[in-house]
């Protein structure tokens, strides 16, 4: 099988297509064989996997895809011990524990300040459109009181997980139509736990997302629900999920530093990075070959999205590559664990076809979200495979050009959804 055969069915883009994008890239940067490259990498990557994990390769012995499935996850539970030793048996639901754990993340993750919506700004919108669901769970009769006797953060947070989408989307936000610049100012990323008197609140919004950690872009945030799912790997599915964040977050406030350039169209520019768009219209090729700039995971929601056969770039899998490096470094932060943590270091592409039970090819992802998901969620592997696929679309354009230059043309294009080579 060539290099391209293997790609496009890994990516299930058509061959010609992606012969025509090497034949593009080539020209363009005078980078030959660079597919052939990928493909070799992918298969040594796999191989020194297999030998740590203590798998027999195909050629071997013939492991099959839920013999190399279910070592993944073992070494998911493996590390997820360490860590948890590491960290001297933190409890998920401790807020005190989740506090310290964010802590030591941001400090491993080096994270700046960042350009971010006042807080005068939130308090502004909370008192024009009071959240009265968010108030009665509270107890308040008057945002006022409310105002000045809670956590700001804590309850621009809570909006997202006890009002309803239809308040949010078609009331709330849309005071976001008014921002401006001025609304905006330079200050610390923050990433903190709420106080336990949320979990009654959120436990239904965690339950459907099966996880308690989530952030708000616009304010700088990430937090973390402290509620125990009582889930083998949590520890750290929390601490990958907040690395990720923790770069994600700073992502999107260089995207609101740009768009502030032209007040005019800052509004609508916020809401439309808030909203996650994506390009969504078909585009007649010449020479050249277009790419795509995609801010979300298109196959969680559709699988037999006509996106997903495209070429593209995607910033979500840049800050799970990125995630993927802090975890190693926490490991030299914390415990010396960093040599268990560098397994999963540079393995977001990385993926190949083993066979099932009943002999058909199945493609096993050995990214670490896409594992940690499959473990958390405890669906069949096949299910959790996207992550893995846009990292590989990340790998090919950095092996043409480079990881700033990705990041690069992530920031410029987002918002135009696309860019030509």
């Amino acid at each position: 099988m060539t290099a391209i055969e293997k790609l496009s069915n890994i990516l299930r883009t058509d061959r010609d297509y992606l012969a025509k994008i090497d034949a593009r890239l080539s020209t363009v940067t005078g980078k030959k064989g660079v597919l052939e490259r990928i493909v070799d990498e992918n298969s040594a990557a796999v191989e020194r996997c297999l030998l740590t994990l203590g798998v027999a390769n195909p050629p071997a012995g013939g492991a099959g895809a839920r013999e190399v499935y279910d070592a993944l996850i073992s070494k998911i539970e493996a590390d997820d011990h360490i860590i948890f030793k590491a960290f001297g048996e933190p409890k998920c639901s401790d807020c005190n524990d989740c506090e310290r754990m964010l802590a030591v993340a941001k400090k491993v993750a080096g994270i700046r300040k960042g350009f971010f919506m006042k807080e005068e700004k939130a308090r502004e919108f909370l008192a024009k459109k009071p959240p009265r669901e968010v108030m009665g769970y509270l107890g308040y009769d008057l945002v006022e009181t409310m105002l000045a006797k809670e956590d700001l953060y804590e309850v621009m947070s809570a909006l997202r997980f006890i009002e309803g989408s239809e308040w949010l989307n078609n009331v709330f936000f849309k005071q976001y139509e008014t921002l401006t610049p001025d609304d905006f100012e330079e200050r610390e990323v923050k990433a903190q736990a709420l106080s336990d008197k949320w979990v009654g609140a959120a436990e239904k919004f965690v339950r459907k997302k099966w996880h308690n950690i989530s952030h708000l872009k616009e304010l700088g945030v990430v937090f973390v629900i402290p509620i125990h799912l009582g889930i083998s790997g949590e520890i750290l599915r929390m601490l990958s999920l907040v690395f990720h964040y923790l770069h994600e977050v700073p992502f999107y406030s260089d995207m609101f530093r740009r768009v502030a350039e032209v007040p005019t169209t800052f509004a609508a520019n916020v809401i439309s990075l808030l909203r996650g768009d994506v390009f969504d219209r078909h585009l007649s090729e010449g020479d050249k070959t277009f790419w795509l700039v995609v801010q979300r995971y298109l196959a969680k929601d559709d699988e037999h999205d006509w996106r997903l056969s495209v070429p593209r770039v995607n910033p979500e899998a840049l800050h799970w590559m990125r995630a993927e490096e802090d975890l190693v470094k926490l490991g030299d932060e914390v415990d010396g664990f960093a040599a268990d943590m560098a397994f999963w270091k540079d393995l977001g592409w990385v993926g190949d076809y083993f066979k099932d039970e009943i002999g058909n090819n199945t493609l096993v992802s050995f990214n670490i979200v896409d594992t940690v998901m499959s473990l958390v969620k405890q669906k069949e592997l096949v299910k959790y495979l996207y992550h893995h696929q846009e990292a590989l679309w990340n790998k090919i354009f950095m092996e043409y050009f480079s990881c700033d230059e990705l990041e690069k043309v992530s920031k410029e294009y987002l918002l135009q959804g696309y860019f030509e080579i």
